[in-house]
């Protein structure tokens, strides 16, 4: 069940959302809140997948709420659907580039498009999870997505990969926006000069008369031929390397001469030459309604670092240095920055952790216990030593880390509570196997 903060006074945003939830009622747990404290505590202490906040209210402070978010975005990520006064307003939110924005509507347009996104959100629910727990929910590292020509769609289809490229740790907070500008250049122009055959002369045109491009898109689309076009994208998120893939139904276009071309600052057409810098091994296919790029992933490295740990000394490692050895008795928690850290058992390899990880030491920390095995560095790495005094003085003053913290390591649990079954389940059936061919001998 994922969590929907709604922050707004207006019935018909709310009406719209309570209509639209109906339809998901086991999947979606909308919560409604008209006070700036009360939505900055369940922010906090429930940490919603998705955050409506409508900035036109009077009777909160939707600037304040943003700021708490800001100011953590370790902790906080993504996932707001902001809703605007005007155009206006709309392209200052914009300008802003703040990554934690999911979409940003008219209170019109959100009334026409929320049923629908909320749809997109069902569907592709293994992109909505807090940081830490792509790991243990076993999130698809490959997969793709088929759009219909809605500029929404693709916005959205833009956010869930690079919140996911974030939230893994394998881009950096600087390069985030190199990357959607990246994605969302190459998917407009599959929409636009691929499904729905807007020519370059035809777009510029109409953006001189001061007309807004939706409109064109809209009129394009009711040609019931061009409607029914699809586009495809496909992604592959490895350990050191990610690659996507962008295909359209549309005809294709001269990609070579607008590589090519010289193209001022500002020059409609530029977005393709700026794409090209900012990714690698960007290659179209001859048709030209396929592009295809990758980028190079952050390996072993965490991109942010959560709020309440900024007072704690970061600790460099050298390779096979030892963190601690098993029996100690310590219970410093360690927060892992970067690097590889191996978890040997009675001088057995457990598990090597990463940044993916988080930390390392949480069942002596919560337990008061010794240490259950012996940490040693496998590379260069860093990780921050956070002594549990020290920790449950920030915890009471920022109780909503106890929460989260709390709901990583049941996920946890339960990861390898199912992992357990598993084995077991495996194991039963080995030894049928074993016991069918002992009879039969």
């Amino acid at each position: 069940m994922k969590k929907l903060l709604i922050a707004s006074t207006d019935e018909n945003i709310t009406d719209t959302v309570k209509q639209a939830c109906k339809l998901y009622s086991s999947y979606f747990d909308p919560e409604y809140f008209t006070n700036t404290d009360k939505i900055i505590s369940y922010i906090n202490y429930e940490i919603p997948e998705i955050k409506v906040i409508d900035f036109r209210s009077t009777e909160f402070d939707s600037e304040l709420i943003m700021s708490k978010i800001d100011e953590d975005p370790w902790l906080h990520y993504g996932g707001i659907i902001a809703i605007v006064k005007g155009p206006k307003e709309q392209k200052k939110l914009e300008d802003l580039k703040n990554p934690n924005f999911l979409i940003i509507q008219t209170p019109s347009a959100f009334k026409m498009h929320f049923t629908r996104l909320l749809k997109i959100l069902w569907k592709n629910q293994q992109f909505l999870f807090n940081r830490g727990m792509q790991e243990q929910l076993g999130v698809s590292e490959s997969g793709s997505f088929i759009s219909e020509n809605n500029p929404l769609d693709l916005k959205v289809y833009t956010k869930f990969l690079v919140s996911y490229l974030y939230n893994t740790n394998r881009i950096t907070s600087d390069s985030q926006y190199a990357i959607q500008t990246s994605l969302m250049e190459m998917l407009f122009n599959a929409l636009e000069h691929g499904n729905l055959e807007i020519s370059y002369e035809e777009k510029t045109i109409w953006l001189e008369e001061g007309k807004d491009i939706l409109e064109l898109i809209a009129q394009k689309n009711k040609n019931p031929e061009i409607a029914k076009r699809r586009i495809y994208i496909s992604y592959n998120i490895g350990k050191t390397r990610s690659k996507f893939t962008i295909k359209d139904d549309g005809a294709g276009f001269d990609w070579k001469s607008h590589l090519e071309a010289d193209l001022s600052v500002g020059t409609h057409g530029m977005g393709m030459k700026m794409s090209q810098s900012l990714v690698e091994d960007l290659r179209y296919n001859e048709k030209g309604n396929e592009v295809s790029f990758s980028i190079e992933n952050k390996v072993n490295d965490t991109n942010s670092i959560p709020e309440i740990m900024n007072p704690f000394e970061i600790i460099k490692y050298n390779k096979k240095q030892i963190v601690c050895h098993e029996g100690e008795r310590t219970n410093d928690l360690f927060f892992i920055v970067s690097g590889r850290f191996a978890v040997y058992s009675g001088k057995k390899l457990a598990t090597v952790l990463t940044p993916n990880d988080m930390f390392i030491g949480e069942m002596s920390f919560l337990l008061n216990d010794r240490r259950s095995a012996t940490i040693m560095s496998a590379d260069n790495g860093k990780l921050i030593k956070i002594p549990k005094g020290a920790f449950m003085g920030l915890i009471r003053q920022n109780p909503h880390y106890g929460i989260f913290l709390s709901k990583l390591l049941a996920q946890r649990l339960l990861t390898q509570t199912h992992k357990t079954m598993k084995l077991s389940e495996n194991l039963k059936k080995i030894q049928s196997i074993e016991k069918a061919e002992v009879e039969t001998q």
